[in-house]
């Protein structure tokens, strides 16, 4: 990461009584990146971007904002605005007011707030309604409304906390890559939060994944999803098969807990041979799921019978009756070795490259 960082946060700490909401956070976030902040509840995410924003202050450590100290700096005397899940838009004002209030703060000239609250909804695409009021419009609309308010004081960043959360699937998948457009075209830096693993993945340049304060895995979205560093990652990151040390032995030949993503597995005949740059077990479907565009298998190790592999398989060429006949069978199953990833124990969390 090259230049001045648009955010660093350096030992951060939040602290609420004996809870240590955010424990010893380093981070650096590029200027004009679409950076994701992935956890779930209580895993400290959004009280980062709290402390990001100036809404809470740090116990202990610093947080600069293109290289400039703001620990202790109120929020409207830093260069960044906020959206929220619940888009905090004023009911009894139209469209175009909600947009151009920040500007009628700062006392921008009438005309110069017209052209900008036009160009505002050019881009996020609601032409034609600026006079109408906030109860007027769908749950996106107003989405799309508070990021044009948001984004019309051209902050040097922006802050999203879980703004897709209220939509429904449909919409909020629309949403997703809707804003990753903007974000391109506007130019600056989003820090967006999200317990929604495939927000994430659809629309982040990188992802630091959060848990119990402190950050596990900071990456891209490939890095994350196919090179988890801990179990927490290969957990609630996508769907993963977690192998202890003592189920990992006779599979791999180590110690070191493992992780192996159900799609990277093939199931093949109990006799099959391994090649050389595979690894693979043998054991028995115990149970098939046929979910339409693919099957979930589950196969009990012959190795430990306490473990299930779970498989999946795109229905390519197969039906529901044929996925069926599998169940009780004896398999072999075959995946890369550079798929199977040990997890480490011994991380050092910090999110700084």
């Amino acid at each position: 990461m090259n230049g001045v960082p648009a955010v660093r946060l350096a030992q951060v700490s939040r602290h609420f009584g004996a809870v240590k909401a955010v424990d010893a956070v380093s981070l650096d976030v590029a200027d004009g990146e679409f950076f994701s902040m992935l956890g779930p509840s209580g895993s400290g995410k959004t009280t980062c971007l709290r402390l990001i924003a100036g809404f809470e202050r740090p116990t202990t450590g610093q947080i600069l904002l293109h290289g400039r100290d703001v620990s202790a700096t109120p929020p409207y005397d830093r260069d960044v605005n906020t959206v929220f899940q619940d888009y905090a838009l004023f009911p009894h004002m139209t469209v175009g007011e909600n947009i151009a209030y920040g500007l009628m703060i700062r006392k921008v000239p009438k005309r110069e707030r017209e052209q900008r609250v036009g160009e505002m909804l050019t881009l996020v695409r609601l032409p034609d309604i600026e006079g109408r009021k906030p109860a007027q419009l769908s749950g996106g609309q107003r989405q799309r409304v508070a990021l044009a308010r948001a984004l019309i004081n051209r902050p040097s960043l922006l802050l999203l906390d879980e703004p897709l959360g209220a939509l429904d699937l449909k919409l909020r998948q629309q949403m997703q890559v809707e804003l990753k457009t903007i974000q391109k075209q506007v130019g600056i830096t989003f820090i967006f939060v999200t317990h929604d693993q495939e927000e994430a993945l659809t629309m982040s340049d990188r992802i630091a994944v959060f848990n119990l304060g402190r950050i596990e895995q900071v990456g891209t979205p490939a890095d994350v999803y196919e090179r988890p560093t801990t179990a927490f990652v290969a957990g609630f990151v996508g769907t993963s098969n977690m192998l202890a040390p003592s189920a990992a032995r006779p599979i791999a030949g180590h110690d070191a807990p493992l992780s192996i993503r159900p799609e990277k597995i093939r199931i093949v005949d109990a006799d099959a041979p391994i090649p050389p740059d595979c690894q693979g077990a043998v054991g028995v479907v115990r149970d098939v799921m046929y979910l339409g565009m693919y099957t979930r298998y589950l196969v009990t190790l012959d190795t430990d019978r306490t473990v299930d592999l779970a498989v999946v398989q795109q229905n390519l060429d197969t039906s529901s009756a044929d996925v069926q006949r599998v169940k009780g069978q004896r398999v072999g199953l075959i995946w890369r070795r550079d798929d199977a990833r040990i997890l480490r124990t011994d991380l050092d969390r910090s999110g700084v490259p």
